[in-house]
């Protein structure tokens, strides 16, 4: 048998320093628990294996690895050049004669992905940066990192988000922070799901089931973005999984991975938070951006029971719009309000604070709210955007949520 060069000589440096350093820890970093039919763990396998030259334990991986994925084109891919590697050296991946190009350049894409989020694991004890408060009946929050490939899943343990489970997705083909209708692009922001399809409801394309976001959401519009039909879902039958970017803009999961995710799902109150980058907090750096929000919520209410204006407008962004006015005419409705009431009571519950991805200091706060006055009381569902201004956090959009 001639020993296969194709690790050492043809794939992405990138590609063989996932490998290598895979081979020296052992993989011993991996112990957060994974999903079970974890076909990550099988490539791993499979590489150190061909890194190490035991080709007949690479195939024999391999196989077992179709055998259970027989849909699983990569795997396919990787037992042809294992094959041709019996008799010649191989010098690229997917070396067998006419394979298509652009289908290599997508499987090699795959594999990068995948194996990438083996090498770079979030922090052990890290938090992502967007999950500063979850509702108490919000079970889970969907984190998706578009750069990785990679969907999180986050319990909601009283209160802190604990890892649960990551998984290998594919987004939009032209990447991210969409804009318009038909950009191909996966939207950047914080969403929730808003209904459940089964399978029997879908053309094969989105696979064992589909579950639709917000998009575009309230803060969406106000910024111009348009474009719709953005949903989590699976891949046709005859495909285990699709190439990092390769979707109009949904976020696709292999049907063994969406129907892990499934059950975690509650329509109507799971975040599902879109960034292209995800950003982790230690516990002590969350505690204290979750407490400095926290404590500004709690004095734009103190100021608004108080009746004095003034106070209360001090909340308010220069850029703030609400209800179809601006800040001048909202601070000029506000007085006139206030001047009419004797007092004022204001009860917030189930509190969730999700931050914005991106650039701005921006979060996104949702509430019951119980409002009572001298002349008025009502009860509703609120939604306010709440933006750092000069180092103070203050409300740039507010609505019925």
């Amino acid at each position: 048998m001639v020993v296969s060069t194709w690790l050492w000589r043809a794939w992405p440096r990138a590609f063989m320093a996932t490998l290598l350093c895979l081979a020296a820890v052992g993989v011993q970093a991996q112990t957060q628990t994974l999903p079970n039919d974890d076909v990550e763990t099988a490539l791993v396998g499979i590489f150190k294996a061909i890194e190490g030259r035991r080709l007949a334990e690479a195939l024999a991986r391999t196989e077992a690895l179709i055998a259970s994925r027989p849909n699983y084109r990569l795997a396919h891919l990787i037992k042809g050049d294992l094959l041709l590697a019996r008799g010649w050296p191989i010098r690229t991946m997917g070396a067998a004669p006419n394979a298509p190009p652009e289908r290599v350049r997508e499987l090699r894409e795959e594999a990068l992905a995948r194996l990438a989020a083996y090498r770079q694991r979030p922090p052990k004890d890290g938090i992502p940066r967007y999950l500063l408060q979850l509702r108490p009946d919000q079970k889970n929050a969907v984190v998706v990192d578009t750069k990785k490939s990679r969907l999180y899943i986050y319990e909601n343990d009283n209160g802190k988000p604990r890892f649960v489970a990551d998984y290998y997705i594919s987004h939009g083909k032209n990447g991210s922070d969409k804009l318009r209708e038909g950009d191909q692009k996966t939207p950047l922001g914080v969403y929730h799901v808003t209904a459940s399809l089964p399978k029997t409801k879908l053309a094969d394309l989105y696979g064992d089931g589909a579950f639709p976001i917000n998009y575009p959401n309230g803060w969406d519009r106000r910024n111009g973005r348009g474009g719709s039909g953005i949903w989590l879902h699976g891949t046709p039958s005859d495909t285990f999984a699709r190439a990092p970017r390769a979707s109009d803009g949904c976020v696709v999961l292999s049907n063994p991975d969406l129907r892990s995710v499934a059950h975690l799902i509650q329509v109507g109150l799971t975040p599902v938070i879109i960034s292209d980058h995800v950003e982790w907090l230690s516990q002590d750096d969350w505690n204290n951006e979750r407490r400095a929000l926290q404590n500004a919520i709690e004095q734009w209410r103190r100021d608004w029971e108080s009746r004095d204006s003034d106070a209360y407008l001090k909340h308010y962004a220069r850029a703030f719009q609400g209800d179809g006015m601006n800040l001048k005419a909202w601070s000029e409705r506000k007085r006139q309000v206030n001047a009419g009431k004797a007092w004022i009571k204001v009860g917030l519950a189930n509190i969730s604070m999700l931050r914005y991805p991106g650039k701005d200091d921006m979060v996104v706060v949702t509430f019951d709210q119980d409002y009572k006055s001298s002349n008025l009381e009502n009860m509703m569902k609120k939604r306010t955007y709440w933006l750092k201004e000069g180092g103070q956090w203050k409300i740039v959009d507010e609505g019925a949520s």
